[in-house]
């Protein structure tokens, strides 16, 4: 794999066992690229670790006046230096391909795993860490993946520099023989320590990201009430945090980079008094001793990669640890499902949506409304309607958001839900997603014009400004011209800002409706789509959903009457499960529970009343339909 040819077609199923197995598949999955930056670094090191043993020579062929030999030698050199050069080189090169697929491969596993998710992703794991694994972490796993091959040329030529000085000098051989393996393994003992503190300082590292990206998400909120310093207090105390772990960490990295530093220099110190008290003995050559200096000397380049490929791993195992751990994720745990016996044959059209786990029965062709007294609850039903469910907790509350390093929170799974009477979860996640479309209660508009974002996988039927019109996005329109630049007179090419943070939150979510609406799905599920809008515009809203989506499932959840007034059929959902079903006004009638979570009054007030909450709810609904 090149560079130029990312992105990979298929980055495959990793082993998300554990981080060190993650290590070890995305290493299998780059022999290649390791195998050719092993042969580069072999020549590279192999020339540096023969330059001594040439230069050597070359002393001895000065001191016994042999200008032929000299000759020799100097030919020797330059074929050397070619040899470093050139292996130098295609090193670099093969060695950042090797880090930069291995990074884009982590990268493409993660943003399979985010769309497969979907807002399921940030209900299991903390904002934090999915933001850490994929900027930081991605970097530091394809460190060690390609300071492996560089690695083992540098103990190849450890090796070499070793075996050379036995044959080439015996009796300095074995002392440096003996030298080098313990200064290789000197910084050992301390590398647990030195992980220990590199894992607080990204521990922390994580936290403060998180805590970033909540205030900036909540940065509107925060100016509202005022809590813009008490935050700002927080992130710089989660700061100075990071920056005393940080401080720690590296101090014990300073201490190995000094052992690392320090040996090699008495061990140099100690070949040099001993070679010399031999050469002045008569025991060996000037050429030998020359020789040996030059071996020990060139072995602090060598060493060096000693000391990378510890750093490499302590910070990429925890980085790996924690990428696998978002990629071992899944919506329902593979190994509970049945085995497929087949393809399993996609449902045809009129098919009805139903969810065993509640209850909840969607007919094909109509526009069903879902009454749901928890938002949290609405929120799981929505995502569970769109197939592939994410996994529950038992007690049936919210998944817990699990820390940088804390388990995963016990959960269950709950029964697919189907659609014509085929599981979603049987079938693929892209024909799932063509079928039913879910769009939450805080949908995210991206930067570009409008015409981009409406550039959505369709049915082709809706046209875009038939959606536009059925999400009542006329003022949009305009406040979109109003900012385009000169010359602009198409509002389908004005730019939309990052997330639309231009427009205001009634604006963007009506754009997010009729993004939703031009896909035309067969069943199109919408979490309280109209929220952020006031009354009559909301009226006029819930008349161009029933008229747009005429003959298609359609599944709303809300509690707003005009809304559910609007439904063909409304469904209460009570502890999870259905309680009542009609239509919004007879269930006013007929269902106090329905009636608490709609007019939201308590049975105090509902008993005070004086001709009833339905009467009073039916005359505002009779009022705001005239006044429309």
């Amino acid at each position: 794999m090149q560079i130029s040819d990312l992105p990979y077609p298929d980055p495959g199923v990793p082993d998300a066992r554990s981080g060190p197995r993650f290590l070890l598949w995305l290493g299998r999955g780059q022999i290649g690229g390791q195998l050719r930056s092993l042969g580069w670094g072999m020549l590279h090191f192999g020339g540096v670790a023969g330059l001594p043993y040439v230069v050597g020579l070359g002393v001895d062929a000065v001191v016994d006046r042999e200008p032929n030999r000299l000759l020799l030698v100097g030919g020797l050199l330059v074929l050397i230096g070619v040899a470093i050069s050139v292996g130098d080189a295609m090193l670099h090169r093969t060695a950042v391909t090797n880090w930069i697929t291995a990074a884009a491969r982590v990268q493409q596993l993660l943003a399979r795993t985010t769309a497969e998710l979907g807002s399921a992703l940030t209900r299991r794991v903390a904002a934090g860490e999915v933001v850490a694994v994929s900027t930081g972490d991605v970097e530091k796993i394809g460190w060690f993946v390609e300071a492996v091959s560089r690695f083992l040329a540098a103990v190849f030529a450890v090796v070499l520099v070793c075996v050379g000085l036995v044959v080439y000098a015996p009796e300095l051989g074995v002392v440096v023989a003996v030298g080098v393996p313990l200064i290789a393994l000197a910084a050992l003992p301390l590398l647990p320590r030195a992980t220990r503190r590199a894992d607080v300082q990204r521990e922390k590292a994580g936290r403060a990201t998180e805590l970033a990206s909540d205030t900036v998400a909540g940065l509107r909120v925060l100016r509202g009430i005022g809590g813009e310093e008490l935050f700002l207090g927080r992130y710089r105390e989660a700061s100075q945090e990071v920056r005393t772990a940080a401080v720690r960490s590296a101090r014990m990295w300073a201490l190995i980079s000094a052992i690392q530093v320090a040996l090699p220099g008495l061990l140099l110190i100690t070949v040099v008094w001993y070679g010399a008290s031999l050469a002045l003995e008569g025991r060996i050559a000037v050429g030998e001793l020359v020789a040996a200096f030059s071996a020990v000397a060139t072995l602090l380049y060598p060493l060096r990669h000693f000391e990378e490929i510890a750093m490499a791993y302590s910070f990429s195992r925890p980085s790996a640890k924690r990428a696998a751990r978002v990629l071992s994720l899944t919506r329902t745990d593979p190994a509970e499902r049945p085995a497929p016996g087949g393809p399993v044959a996609e449902p045809g059209a009129g098919a009805d949506l139903y969810d065993p786990r509640s209850g909840l029965l969607a007919p094909a062709g109509r526009f069903t409304a879902v009454v749901c007294g928890d938002p949290d609850l609405a929120g799981r039903l929505a995502e569970r309607l769109g197939g592939h469910a994410m996994a529950e907790p038992a007690d049936g509350g919210a998944v817990a958001v699990a820390g940088p390093g804390a388990e995963d929170p016990q959960v269950v799974e709950g029964p697919s839900v189907l659609l014509g009477g085929v599981a979603l979860d049987d079938l693929g996640l892209d024909t799932a997603r063509r079928l039913v479309l879910v769009q939450d209660k805080d949908p995210v508009l991206l930067s570009g014009t409008l015409r981009e974002l409406l550039d959505v996988p369709a049915s082709g039927t809706v046209a875009p400004g038939a959606a536009l019109a059925a999400a009542q996005c006329a003022d949009v329109l305009d406040a979109l011209l109003q900012s385009a630049p000169d010359g602009v007179d198409d509002p389908m090419e004005a730019r939309i800002t990052e997330r639309g943070r231009s427009l205001s939150g009634g604006q963007r979510q009506r754009l997010a409706l009729a993004r939703s609406l031009v896909t035309d799905p067969e069943v199109l599920v919408l979490d309280e789509p109209t929220s952020a809008v006031d009354s009559h515009t909301e009226a006029r809203i819930a008349d161009g959903i029933a008229a747009l989506r005429s003959g298609r499932t359609t599944v709303v959840l809300a509690s707003s009457p005009l809304l559910l007034d609007r439904a063909d059929r409304v469904v209460l959902i009570d502890g999870g499960t259905v309680a009542a079903v009609g239509t919004h006004r007879e269930l006013l009638h007929r269902e106090p529970r329905y009636r608490a979570v709609v007019t939201r009054e308590t049975d105090e007030e509902q008993g005070l009343a004086g001709h009833g909450p339905e009467l009073t709810e039916l005359e505002a609904l009779t009022e705001i339909e005239e006044s429309a």
